[in-house]
């Protein structure tokens, strides 16, 4: 298994076939499989993409979902209900095509934390478990998706200062679209150079 993960070809992307009777068949190894079981082909960095076996429409987002949702419900729950709220309002409104880019960009930036954070903790057996380093990590890393739902909801602060007394707020428009691209674009800047920083 080793061999397979530092070998310098690219695995083929494995094919998942769902089926009306809602099972999942693995067509690499000719076997049904579970969302537990695509959860672990996940974990071990093992591509795949789940078609519909009637349709062969790719369902490969709607499956991913089904398992965090399971996963959710076993107890160890990643997600916070505010983190949900802010991304369920996110949906059928005009700034979310920009929420997608921000999130990859950002658990990318975090995945680079989690390496630094595992070496951190292996270094706990040898007396050498820096608590502080890790907890400033983790405030960061919180700061950033706090800082990007403020910046998502820009026209809170102008809805605020409105007393209804002057002319109403301007509408959004492109230009405030524009203005929150460059402020997206100048966030992941520095997501970029703290990356670098740290390694």
């Amino acid at each position: 298994m080793a061999e397979a993960a530092t070998s310098t070809e690219k695995s083929p992307v494995v094919n998942i076939k769902k089926y009306a009777n809602r099972r999942l068949y693995n067509t690499a190894t000719s076997s049904y499989v579970t969302l537990e079981d695509l959860a672990n082909m996940v974990r071990q960095n093992i591509e795949f993409t789940v078609t519909d076996a009637k349709t062969n429409d790719d369902i490969t987002r709607s499956v991913l979902t089904q398992i965090i949702v399971e996963q959710e419900g076993k107890g160890q729950s990643l997600l916070p209900i505010k983190f949900l709220r802010q991304v369920i309002a996110f949906y059928g409104d005009s700034l979310g095509g920009v929420l997608p880019r921000y999130l990859e960009h950002s658990m990318e930036s975090f995945s680079q934390n989690e390496e630094q954070m595992r070496s951190m903790m292996q270094n706990a057996f040898k007396g050498l478990f820096p608590m502080q380093r890790m907890e400033e990590m983790g405030k960061q890393n919180l700061a950033l998706f706090e800082n990007a739902m403020k910046m998502f909801n820009p026209f809170a602060a102008q809805t605020k200062t409105d007393t209804g007394g002057g002319t109403p707020a301007a509408a959004p428009g492109s230009e405030n679209l524009d203005s929150l691209k460059s402020q997206l674009d100048a966030m992941q800047a520095k997501l970029d150079k703290l990356s670098k920083d740290r390694t």
